[in-house]
Parts: structure tokens; sequence; C-alpha cells
């Protein structure tokens, strides 16, 4: 029989397959918005409508899906790593020893979206907290690789010699730049952290007030509320590190001809971060901002809604309460 953390993997890798393809087009459009060096107000500039328009008029329609493969392989092990390591370290940690609570049996708030759930306790903000940012580091530390080849294809100039498939941005990125490549942006990635562990808590805090009131699962609308308006608090607190964390991934640094990777004179995330005002104003930490809310919204709560209803139908399958 299934467990628990087995249906949270297939669950959420359902949720960021569905969410990952309906909304890839603005990922492409964030990503060459958040890579372009240009100044605001510049000539070079693009704004959102100009990326758009320079993306159909150079690579057609099939240019706003471009980097949908390495996504989808992103999402698939990015969300089964991390529901099956939130959910059970929250289960683990959160769950109550004893049927009964001061010799009665008491309704309250559970970890996952089912409503009200007998016998479990409510889990301490520490714990949704520790969860989170433990699920992040490792789904990030494991998925890193993918997330690059996807900055790869989606920024890619259009006088450089194309990527066929993810397997030939892979191999071409190693022989060009050796294996530390895929693993570019990975400090800021993980400071990118931060976001899950505002997002998730709160989260799980709005839940608890959505379903205050009601002895039964949270409807649909009240799963997309919650999600919408934790996912949108999150990304405005840490979206900087999004910026950063691209123009790293699309660094690059051939090796030189000993094989050795031409790492000397590369900026470190301070330094990335302070020349990115300097240059540019601190608005190019915010740059994409807009469409990223547009597109994060409803990712997020596309994924937490299929997440959500997976891991019920999942359960109830499996036999458990």
């Amino acid at each position: 029989m299934p467990s628990k953390s087995a249906n949270s993997m297939i669950a959420g890798a359902g949720g960021g397959l569905v969410a990952s393809v309906a909304t890839c087009p603005l990922d492409v459009i964030k990503t060459k918005l958040q890579a372009q060096r240009a100044v605001h107000g510049h000539e070079a500039y693009q704004g959102v409508v100009a990326t758009v328009k320079s993306i159909l008029q150079h690579d057609g329609f099939r240019g706003l899906y471009r980097g949908l493969g390495p996504t989808i392989l992103g999402y698939l092990p990015t969300w089964a790593i991390y529901f099956a390591v939130y959910d059970g370290i929250k289960r683990h940690f959160g769950e109550r020893p004893s049927n009964e609570v001061d010799g009665a049996r008491r309704l309250y708030p559970a970890a996952q979206v089912k409503g009200y759930q007998p016998l479990a306790r409510e889990h301490p903000w520490t714990l949704h907290i520790l969860s989170a940012m433990t699920a992040g580091a490792t789904s990030t530390i494991c998925t890193n690789p993918l997330w690059v080849i996807k900055t790869r294809f989606m920024t890619q100039p259009r006088e450089e010699g194309r990527y066929r498939h993810t397997l030939d941005a892979a191999l071409t990125i190693y022989r060009t730049e050796g294996w530390r490549a895929f693993f570019r942006g990975l400090l800021p990635s993980l400071l990118g952290i931060t976001h899950v562990a505002v997002q998730f808590p709160l989260y799980e805090h709005l839940k608890r007030v959505a379903g205050r009131e009601r002895h039964e699962p949270l409807t649909v609308s009240q799963i997309l509320g919650c999600s919408a308006v934790a996912k949108m608090t999150a990304s405005i607190v840490t979206y900087p590190h999004e910026v950063v964390r691209t123009r790293f991934q699309t660094e690059k640094r051939p090796l030189s001809e000993n094989g050795d990777s031409r790492e000397r004179g590369r900026r470190g995330l301070v330094r990335t971060t302070i020349h990115i005002v300097k240059q540019e104003g601190w608005r190019a930490l915010y740059r994409g901002l807009s469409v990223n809310l547009v597109r994060t919204v409803p990712n997020s709560a596309v994924t937490m809604l299929t997440y959500e209803m997976l891991v019920r139908y999942l359960n109830h399958r499996s036999g458990f309460s």
C-alpha cells in the first residue's frame, strides 16, 4: 500500500507538471527580462510588450515555450522532492502520540488541506519553517542543473547555434564550461529558500483561518485564495534573488585550453548585487516582477490545488483518513 509520503510525491509532481505547462510563456518573458542588462529608459531596454513582440517576431509562437522540456524535467522532481520532504518532516515531528488531548478528543486544523482532521495537533510555526526550508534546500540542490539548462534555453542569443533539445544543451554546457556550470547560481537559489519559508507557513496559517468555522475539507476557492495570497506575498519579499540567480546562470565561463574553468575574476553574490544596483539602478532587482506575479500566483494556485486534490484522492484510495 502506498505511503502518505509516496502520495505526496505523486501529487506534488502532478501539480508541478500542470502548472509548468500552463505558465511557460510567462516564465520565458520573465527570464528574458531578468537577463537583459540594458538600463531602464535606454533605447536597448525592452519592456514586457517589446519582449513579447521580439519573441514572436524571431521565434514565433513556439518561442513562448522555449525551455519547456527542461522546465518539466525540473518541476517534476522539484515538487516531488519538496512535498515528500515537507510532508515527511511535518508528520515526523508534529504527530500526536496519543489519541486524546487532556482526556478529550479534539479537532485541530491539520497541516494538509483536508481541512480539519481528528486527533492531529496544530503544527507550530517553527515546524512549518523547518519543513519548508529543509524541503526547499533539498529540492534546489538536486535540481539546480536542470534550472541552469532551462535558463540557458530561454535566454540563448539568436546568433548562437541553438540547443536542439535538453540533452544537447547539457552536453554542450558540459563540454564548453565544465560540470561547475550546472551549479552556477546555486547560492542565490539557496537564499531563495526564504521564499518558501514565507509562502508555506503563511499558506498553512491562511488555511487555518479559512477553515476555522468549518469542520470539513476546504473548498476549491478557499484553497486557491490562500495559495494566491501566500505566493504573492512571498514573491514580492524575496524577488531580487531571482534576478541575481538568472544573471549567474546566464554568465558563461568557457574552459581554458588545459580544461580548467576560468573562475578568476568572477563576481560573488554580494558584488554581483552591488554591481547591478550601481550600473542599472535598484529597479533592476525587480525587473520582470509584474510578469512574475502574473505567472507565479496562478502557477502556485494550480499547483497547490492539483496537489491537494490528488493527495486527497490518493490517501482515500490508500485507506488513509
